[in-house]
Parts: C-alpha cells; structure tokens; sequence
C-alpha cells in the first residue's frame, strides 16, 4: 500500500453500505449480528470478524453517535477505583489503556500530563491522599506492564514549576503542585471509526443508519433509514450492544443512565495549559473537574455525574445547573473566573450503568457517581446476549467477554479473541509513526493514512483550504470522511469524524462547506 492509499478493505462509504446491506438481508444467516455502532459495538464487531466469524453491524445513526463521542477523551488507568476497592476495575482499566498505548492505537492513545495545583483550598491532608493515589497509579501502570516511557512517573512540583504548568491558576497561596499522567484518546469518535474500519477489513459489514425494530436472539427485522425499507438480518448469534437505550431491545435490563456532562471554551481564554488540571470538588474526596486542553483552539472542562430519568433523547440536553456547577468549580481556583457568555459550547453523554438497587441513605437511590463501573454480559431467555456497563477504556474487554458469551451460549466455533495485539487502522510503531512525511496534527488522528490525507490536498489544492477560520480541520479531511470514513451528511462530518460541532457557532459556519464537499463526492460516485 502507498502512503496515498487507504488500506485494501477498510473503507467505507454509501456505495458500500448499500451494498452490504443488501447482502445482509438477503436470507442468508451471519454468525454473528452486533446491534450498536459506539466502542463497545464496534469493538464486538472487530472481536468476532478477527476471530474469521461471519458478522454484521448495525447501527440506527452513524458510528460513534451515542455515548462513545462524549466522553472526556481520557483512556483512565482505574486509579478512581482503587478508592472504593474495585481492585478488580482497576487492574482491568490499567491493562487495557496499556494495550491502547503500547499496541493496538499508539497513533490516537497518548500520555496526557495533570497538574493537581496545591491551592489554598486543598488542605495538607488532601494533597497527602491525592500523591497516595497517583503513586498507587504508578504501581497499577507496573502491575499492567505499561513501560515507563509510554507514562512517566507523577512527581511533586515546586509553587514555580506549577505556575509554569498551570498558568491559568491564581498564584496566590499557591504553595505547589503534583503532576501526575493518564492517557488520552485525541478523539473518541475517531478512535470508534478506527474500529469500525478495521472490522471492515477483517470482513464485517459496517451498517449505519440501519435501525433495529425487533431484536431476537435469531436476527433483527430492520429498517433502512435512508430509504424506507425493512428487512430481516437473520444470525446464529445476536450481540445487543446498544449503550444505554439496551433496555429499549431487550426486556429485562435494569439501568441507571448518568449524564456526564462538559463545557467547551476557547483556548484563548485560559492562555497557554502545557498540562491538563485536576481541580478537586469541594466536599468531595475522591472527585475532580477536569481541564483538558485539545490542541485545536478549544479547551474541555468536565464532568458531572447526575442521574438521568425518564426517555432518553437522542442527543442528551445540558442543563444549566451543570453548567453552572462546573464553572464554579473551574472558578475556584483561576485568577479570573470564565463567565457563561464564554462558554462556546458544552455537551453531555449518558453513562449506560447497570442499575445496583444500591441506596444513598437520602431519596432511596443510590447516586450514580457510586455505581460500580463493572461492565455485564446478560442473555435473556430467547438467547440475545447484552453487554452493558463499563467505559471506555474498557471497551475492548468488553466486547470480548460480549462474543466469548454469545458464542459460548449459541454453540459458535469461535477460537480466543485476537484483538489485544491486533493493530487498529493507522496504528504503527512510534518510531515510525515520527518519521512519517505529515503533519505530527494529522499522525495523531490518522496515524500512518496521515500522508494519504495531506496527498488529497496535494492532488486537488482546493481541499488544502481550512473548513473555517480558527480551527485546523482542512476540506482534505472532510473528503477523506465521506471517501472512506462512512461519513453519510453533514451531520457526520462535522459532528463525528471532525468535532467542528461541538461550538455551534462553529459548526453553522462550517456547513456549507461540509455540503459541498458532500456533492463533489456524489457527483464522483
């Protein structure tokens, strides 16, 4: 393959879809049907088809639409599990975020820095029992094999070297800091299209906008949303991967969704962050609000953890309670604080938590910052396995317990799951990851297809333009989305394939352009 080419197999597109969804429903029988297109889905998908099992994937929107595009971009080492004792968690989160960063996605998963700052408002003790935690950090990272090159150890910092790094915080009282790392996804939705495209390539048929209307353990009646029609995709196999709406497919699911909600601001506005922030939540001992710097003119401060009732929406709303909640909190500790006229844009995903019956000794329900994050696999009478729960760092373990159950429960032949050394699309050595001819922007979203990209803009110079002042995203990326990401609308390229859409004001401006590159591609095909 030519560093101007996407891997034989990998992409996707309309045509594709078309295709395969009609081969799909054609009466013959997969091995294997996954309802849900977020990580875990995905993830099941590429379990399965690397495992040489017949699979097909569907999803009612796109890739990445649900929970998996929310989330605060971090692949968590389990050191917040440690503090309730779910060593178990941990030890799990730890193993998988060192596959993500040592084999299977070097090019999306990289170490993020954090600066704790010692302000006056976190007392000796506190500062005692957070260095606590992040040296038991360090020893989940060595119980998990994780090279000390790939996360380096958390140090204490001088009151100099934590204005250094924390720039934005207010120096007075400052008395210090402690640096601690974790890893980072550059793009959750990103990291989904990755696995999507590489179940493709191992032969799975990759089915957006393909809704689920009736799900049984032997298929699915579904209806294309693009065109009307319904069909059955009938399956020795059914893997209900649908994240918090689970429970709309199969009966008998309990959960407890959680909004975790973020807000978006513009870089400026906090100055130069050369680390992200932990900043501790009054009254909490074991909670923090996060600054996460994106290296795309924006910055993400996040999260709540409110419970959620009633229908789920689609698109979760954020409240202003949240958004005030985290600005007062962010307030804390900055030498001005953000007003809400500078929040550009926030967002909200729901955490899809198993229900425990757990209580808080207050309203009868237990608050959901304190259900477990184990994930479940479940199969209901008529043979559906559902697999809920979890995170997503997690979501590789996840989807291999979730096919290890499927098969197991509907007599598959299925060898061990393949997919902890199992390289993603893009991935790559580091080494060979620096040395490629692009970009170091574009190798952390592309990894080694980043040439491939900068080659589009080369060949056609009108896709070297950015889709908008400010943002670095090109009309190059937006063609590369709909030539072999699956990108269907505008919806999908400003939304998922890039995050143009989390600032409105972005996103309304950008629109045009994402329509016309949209009819060039129809106009190609």
């Amino acid at each position: 393959m030519s560093h101007t080419e996407a891997p034989t197999g990998s992409s996707l597109g309309a045509d594709r879809r078309t295709r395969e969804l009609a081969e799909a429903a054609d009466g013959r029988v997969a091995d294997v049907l996954v309802v849900g297109l977020g990580a875990t889905g995905a993830g099941a998908a590429l379990d399965a088809a690397a495992r040489g099992l017949d699979v097909v994937a569907v999803d009612a929107h796109d890739l990445a639409f649900g929970t998996s595009r929310w989330s605060s971009k971090l692949i968590h080492g389990g050191l917040r599990y440690l503090a309730s004792a779910q060593f178990d968690v941990a030890h799990e989160s730890a193993v998988e975020r060192g596959v993500l960063m040592t084999r299977t996605a070097p090019h999306l998963v990289a170490a993020q820095p954090f600066v704790l700052p010692l302000t006056p408002l976190v007392s000796r003790a506190q500062a005692s029992l957070a260095w606590a935690g992040f040296r038991a950090g360090d020893m989940l990272r060595l119980a998990a094999r994780t090279p000390r090159q790939v996360l380096p150890a958390p140090r204490r910092l001088s009151a100099t070297e934590a204005g250094h790094l924390a720039p934005a915080v207010r120096a007075g009282g400052l008395r210090g800091g402690l640096l601690s790392w974790d890893g980072r996804v550059t793009d959750d939705a990103r990291l989904v299209t990755a696995l999507a495209r590489t179940a493709a390539a191992h032969g799975a048929r990759v089915l957006t906008r393909t809704r689920v209307l009736s799900l049984s353990g032997t298929g699915a009646r579904v209806r294309d949303e693009l065109t009307g029609e319904e069909g059955e995709i009938r399956a020795r196999a059914v893997i209900n991967a649908a994240g918090v709406w689970a429970a709309d497919l199969v009966d008998g699911i309990r959960i407890r969704p959680s909004r975790g909600t973020h807000l978006v601001l513009r870089s400026e506005r906090l100055g130069t962050l050369p680390a992200g922030l932990h900043i501790p939540v009054p009254g909490e001992t074991n909670r923090f609000v996060l600054v996460l710097p994106q290296g795309d003119g924006r910055v993400y401060v996040g999260l709540t953890d409110e419970p959620v009732d009633g229908p789920l929406p689609d698109v979760p709303e954020v409240p202003e309670t949240d958004i005030g909640f985290l600005l007062d909190v962010l307030g804390s500790v900055l030498h001005a604080p953000v007003r809400r006229d500078e929040v550009v844009g926030a967002f909200a995903g729901l955490r899809p938590l198993l229900d425990n019956g757990g209580h808080d000794g207050g309203d009868g329900r237990a608050r959901t910052s304190d259900i477990s994050r184990r994930h479940a696999v479940l199969t209901s009478s008529d043979g559906v396995t559902t697999i809920v729960g979890g995170k997503l760092t997690t979501y590789r373990r996840m989807a291999q317990d979730a096919v290890d159950a499927a098969a197991e429960a509907r007599g598959l032949p299925a060898p061990p799951s393949l997919t902890a050394d199992l390289p993603l699309v893009g991935a790559a050595a580091p080494g060979r990851l620096r040395a490629l001819p692009a970009p170091r922007r574009l190798v952390r979203r592309y990894g080694t297809e980043a040439p491939a990209v900068l080659a589009l803009a080369e060949r056609e110079p009108q896709l070297a333009e950015r889709v908008l002042p400010g943002h670095p995203v090109t009309r190059a990326e937006l063609a590369w989305a709909v030539r072999h990401e699956g990108a269907l609308d505008a919806a999908d390229l400003l939304d998922r394939r890039t995050r143009i859409g989390l600032v409105p004001a972005d996103r309304a401006e950008a629109l045009a352009v994402a329509g016309e590159i949209l009819s060039e591609a129809r106009a190609l095909s």
